[in-house]
């Protein structure tokens, strides 16, 4: 019997057993290429599987979130098999995707073999053949204790570690030309889909390069922060060195009721850190202004409360400000292509009369800050912070512009001292499948928003497509100015995340368009083996989104 497919504005008839590869591609023959996913029903499925009832389907390009996940995972996969091929496992060891490097991924081999320019142009050139022979990405759905058994065989120990905590009885394992993966998401239907990318040696191993998400066909430069990236090398070396790398690793500890130490261990690493962070500004009796940038959920409150004790415990007297004091009127905000209030741009910022302030404090003087009033829309003086800097006071000044030095214009250059903070996850799902740094924000994000402001996860997604935007355009690109990268994530933190999130996820309707969104992230959490919150300490930077910080934040 037909099936109904409802395409946009047009429904066709279809025979069961055609595949959703197949209806784009006589549907949408032009954007075929670009097509890397579909909704079915509002629920995301692959292009190889094949239509059983009537349906709607929309189209999942490559610009699109899902969509450029599935491209960038597909890739890695087929990137995994032209190693695999061209090398003996002797000579590789372990390929690890250790974390994201601009556009691009970091990865390493632990084997004998040398990564070089010869390496790199000899698996890029077998990728580009798999690409031209459009090879089928297959699934195969196996028992859960098979896998187990499957890639212990294969002594791919991370994945079977992982799979030793999945609730599930099956597991979905992907192949290419006979070599098998498991990946955490959807695929590609071939490796003719995957046509864009690049590899180059970098440092100890390499990076395979992705196109950027507003051009399919065009694969940048590799571009990052180099600051940005010896913070996160830093943090997969302490992760190796504590063995917890993966989220197997982790479930272990857990299982094993040996966390409370390492979360001890992980707290004061971070609070040794914060610790060099003060020495460096009291070894330098100039810097008067220490300014603190980040993207969203990064833990930059609690970053500064936790910064301002140690630059007491140095002889310093620091003092918080924060530049949403600074907004201008609120009918005089910038607004955005939708006539939307744009709080993000440094125009809804006084920086004329920031400059001012600060200037005049540093010259001496007695300055009231003013407090905005977010209800009214407009800056109050109500004596609340009246400030005059003595010789061993500080400044510890805090918002999205502050490594932007058209934010702080007019102040000396050897006067401030900027810090760049984040979440950047040294945690992978195993040894192929990378946590992106984003998720972990956008959990404590969601978490923090349903606490503090009574906003559901549904709202949280809905948002932070344009959160990121303003990230990219007002944060990113000033990472290198900082003098000091911080990575605010902890090792632990998802475990703890779980419980907290799992119940605000699951509250979000199905026929939602945060539904999809959702679904991961349930998915994702899965992984992780819950930990008790009370084990945390009340100054971590996770309480500033679970509740309980001792800086009432």
């Amino acid at each position: 019997m037909m099936k109904k497919v409802t395409l946009g504005n047009t429904i066709k008839e279809y025979e069961p057993g055609r595949t959703y590869e197949e209806i784009i591609k006589e549907n949408y023959p032009e954007l075929a290429e670009q097509i890397i996913l579909v909704k079915v029903n509002g629920k995301l499925e692959e292009l190889a599987k094949k239509i059983k009832r009537d349906c709607t389907v929309e189209p999942v390009f490559f610009s699109d979130n899902p969509g450029y996940n599935s491209y960038r995972r597909s890739t890695t996969f087929m990137m995994l098999k032209a190693i695999y091929d061209l090398y003996t496992r002797e000579e590789i060891g372990k390929v690890r995707v250790e974390f994201s490097a601009g556009a691009g991924y970091f990865c390493t081999l632990d084997g004998k073999l040398k990564v070089d320019k010869t390496f790199t142009e000899r698996v890029e050139a077998r990728m580009k053949e798999y690409a031209a022979e459009a090879i089928p990405i297959k699934k195969e759905v196996i028992n859960t204790q098979e896998a187990i058994a499957k890639f212990a065989e294969y002594g791919m120990d991370d994945k079977a570690s992982l799979f030793r905590y999945r609730r599930a009885s099956k597991v979905n394992i992907y192949s290419i030309g006979g070599f098998q993966d498991y990946y955490y998401g959807y695929m590609v239907p071939n490796t003719g889909y995957l046509k864009w990318f690049a590899m180059e040696p970098f440092e100890d191993g390499f990076i395979l390069q992705f196109p950027k998400r507003d051009n399919w066909a065009v694969v940048p430069p590799v571009k990052f922060s180099k600051k940005v990236f010896d913070v996160l090398q830093n943090s997969e070396k302490w992760g190796k060195m504590l063995e917890l790398s993966t989220v197997g690793e982790l479930n272990d500890l857990v299982a094993q009721g040996n966390l409370s130490e390492m979360i001890l261990v992980q707290e004061a690493i971070q609070e040794k850190q914060i610790g060099d962070v003060a020495g460096m500004i009291a070894a330098d009796p100039s810097k008067r202004i220490i300014m603190i940038a980040g993207p969203s959920s990064s833990g930059k409150t609690t970053f500064s409360h936790r910064l301002s004790v140690q630059l007491r415990a140095q002889g310093l007297k620091p003092h918080p400000i924060a530049c949403d004091n600074y907004f201008v009127e609120r009918v005089d905000t910038p607004k955005d292509e939708n006539g939307k209030y744009n709080f993000e741009c440094l125009g809804a910022l006084d920086t004329e009369l920031f400059n001012e302030h600060m200037n005049r404090l540093l010259a001496g003087e007695t300055v009231e800050i003013p407090e905005f009033n977010f209800i009214t829309g407009k800056k109050e003086y109500n004596g609340k912070q009246i400030l005059t800097l003595g010789k061993d006071d500080v400044l510890v000044i805090e918002g999205i512009h502050c490594l932007n030095d058209a934010m702080s214009y007019g102040l000396p250059k050897e006067s401030k001292f900027k810090i760049y903070i984040s979440a950047l996850t040294m945690l992978n799902i195993d040894e192929h499948n990378r946590i992106p740094t984003t998720d972990g924000r956008l959990i404590r994000r969601m978490i923090r928003d349903a606490r503090t402001r009574g906003s559901s996860a549904k709202n949280t997604i809905d948002m932070w497509p344009s959160v990121r935007r303003g990230e990219e355009e007002n944060i990113f690109p000033y990472q290198d100015s900082a003098d000091v990268v911080f990575n605010s994530a902890l090792i632990y933190e998802l475990a703890v995340l779980k419980q907290y999130a799992e119940p605000l996820l699951f509250g979000i309707e199905r026929d939602a368009p945060e539904y999809v969104e959702a679904k991961r992230l349930l998915k994702f959490l899965d992984y992780f083996v819950g930990v008790d919150s009370n084990l945390i300490p009340n100054n971590s930077i996770l309480r500033e989104f679970i509740g309980g910080s001792c800086f009432r934040v």
